[in-house]
């Protein structure tokens, strides 16, 4: 009877890329340490960066949820099945979804597996002594000998310690080294660079913000609620509740211009009170000069004019609009529409019918040109020669449907399938005059109140990050000025050696080296 041997247990399975009698722990502990070194390496850190700044390509081109919802809403109903695929790989929530998280997160990793070890060489190398002298000094880059003595060899050290280099004296050999700060550079960069990736994380986490047009006068104050901003985004740990109560009322709004119609300067005059109970303040919000309330900044970014409109009905009810008209170039040409929802309804019955709502697209010009009465724009941004050129429209506005809509643009479908029927005539207003319209209907164009575009903004990182880029400029300019060089002197007898060596790529380094000999010759070192 014949009878097979087992194989010895440390012989390798022709078929099994384990060991036999080893097991998958040390393989797996082996690979995890693999995927650790590729991980923490600096060029998967550059790859990891570059893979950041591609996957935010997306959250700028297309809209997000989380600044403008209204936009990625109809960017679906628009585009189909394409805005559907799109949602699926969470291209309208960018820089929340498990994706670009995962990216952040391992550039986080990287970075700080990469730069720890690195720094403990650094603080190691700064806290140790330069090396000693090689036995053969002619071989260095650099070499100059000379006629001396040993009592020199404190003096060389101290011509080195003048020179700001670290240096440790041995019996007759005197070593310098010099240029930590090209280190010390580099990782005050990446450290930098680290802290910012913390900062904007903290501040996508409990940072918000919120913009508004704010018009003139007390009925166009806003409150800090998110039904009050035209748009608006929170922070991954932020809601509606966490913002602090405060409002901000708009007094007036002024613009000084130069000879040549540009504006100089823009500033607001507004009261505001912090929610606590206080009396409202008076404050100037100017560029770059926000107002701090609450704990976030109200930033001003533009202004334009918010026509008055008061309609009368055909049973003789009126009513009054006040509407910003967004601008459409420098000379504060601009556009809006007034609405009227609530427009002819019967006294008698008290019922309103939605097909008799009314609304008017309108163009503001706040200088009217005098000769040319065609041409649709404005030659100057202050009111000098006013006109309100309006179109009046009939129908169904859509409003009841519940649906968000553009306060500042009719709905164009709902013109286009005859919803909304626009009068035959256009009539070019000016302040204080009337149109009356085929209806019996009258609109009157009373004038314009200013209006000023603010953001509130709340980031905690901000000075954290301002602070981080401070310090990676900080660190770039050191790690390009610090070059790295040691330099060895050796008295044998009455000889005495030099050597120099840099140790990162310095053109200047023989000018300096001739230079230190040089010096050690006038003070009759070297001879």
């Amino acid at each position: 009877m014949s009878t097979v041997e087992a194989p010895p247990a440390d012989r390798v399975d022709s078929d099994s890329p384990l060991p036999r009698g080893h097991g998958l722990g040390p393989w797996l502990v082996a690979l995890a340490r693999r995927a650790w070194r590729q991980l923490t390496s600096m060029r998967t850190a550059l790859v990891l960066l570059f893979l950041l700044a591609v996957a935010a390509i997306p959250g700028s081109l297309l809209p997000q949820r989380s600044t403008k919802i209204e936009e990625v809403s109809a960017y679906l109903r628009t585009h189909g099945s394409l805005g559907r695929t799109l949602d699926r790989f969470y291209l309208f929530d960018v820089f929340s979804s498990p994706w670009f998280s995962a990216i952040y997160l391992l550039l986080f990793v990287s970075l700080v597996g990469c730069l720890v070890p690195r720094l403990r060489t650094h603080v190691t190398a700064l806290l140790r002594q330069p090396p000693d002298a090689p036995s053969r000094l002619e071989r260095m880059p650099a070499y100059a000998v000379g006629e001396g003595s040993e009592k020199d060899v404190e003096k060389l050290a101290a011509l080195l310690r003048k020179r700001r280099f670290r240096v440790a004296v041995r019996g007759a050999t005197v070593s310098a080294e010099k240029g930590h700060l090209k280190e010390s550079g580099n990782l005050l960069f990446h450290f930098a660079l680290l802290a910012m990736l913390v900062g904007v994380a903290f501040s996508s986490w409990y940072g918000w913000h919120g913009s508004r047009n704010i018009v003139a006068g007390p009925d166009g104050a806003f409150c800090n609620t998110l039904q009050q901003y035209d748009d608006y985004g929170l922070g991954a740990r932020v809601g509606p509740g966490d913002l602090p109560p405060f409002c901000v009322q708009l007094d007036r709004f002024e613009t000084t211009f130069a000879a040549n119609d540009q504006p100089t300067s823009f500033r607001a005059y507004v009261h505001y009170s912090d929610g606590r109970g206080a009396a409202q303040q008076p404050a100037r919000i100017e560029v770059n000069h926000p107002l701090r309330v609450g704990g976030a900044g109200v930033y001003l970014l533009g202004h334009g004019y918010a026509p008055v409109i008061r309609y009368t009905d055909r049973f003789g009810r009126t009513q009054t609009s006040v509407t910003p008209f967004l601008n459409s170039d420098d000379k504060l040409t601009s556009e809006g529409v007034a609405t009227f929802p609530d427009a002819n309804v019967d006294p008698a019955t008290g019922k309103r019918d939605p097909n008799a709502q009314v609304a008017f697209s309108g163009l503001y010009l706040p200088t009217m040109s005098s000769t040319d009465l065609n041409l649709a724009q404005s030659l100057h941004p202050q009111e000098l020669n006013p006109r309100l050129m309006l179109v009046a429209y009939t129908g169904n506005l859509g409003m009841d449907a519940g649906l968000a809509q553009n306060v500042y643009t009719l709905d164009q479908s709902r013109i286009n399938s005859g919803q909304l029927k626009k009068f035959d005539t256009t009539k070019a207003l000016k302040p204080g005059e009337a149109w009356t319209l085929p209806d019996g209907s009258k609109v009157e164009f009373l004038g314009t109140r200013a209006f000023a575009t603010m953001t509130v903004r709340h980031d905690p990182g901000e000075m954290f990050v301002l602070g981080a880029a401070v310090c990676l400029l900080g660190g770039l300019l050191l790690s390009l000025w610090g070059k790295r060089r040691r330099i060895w002197l050796r008295v044998s007898g009455d000889r005495i050696e030099a050597g120099g060596l840099p140790r990162t790529d310095y053109a200047g380094f023989p000018a300096e080296f001739d230079e230190i000999v040089q010096a050690a010759r006038k003070e009759g070192i070297f001879r």
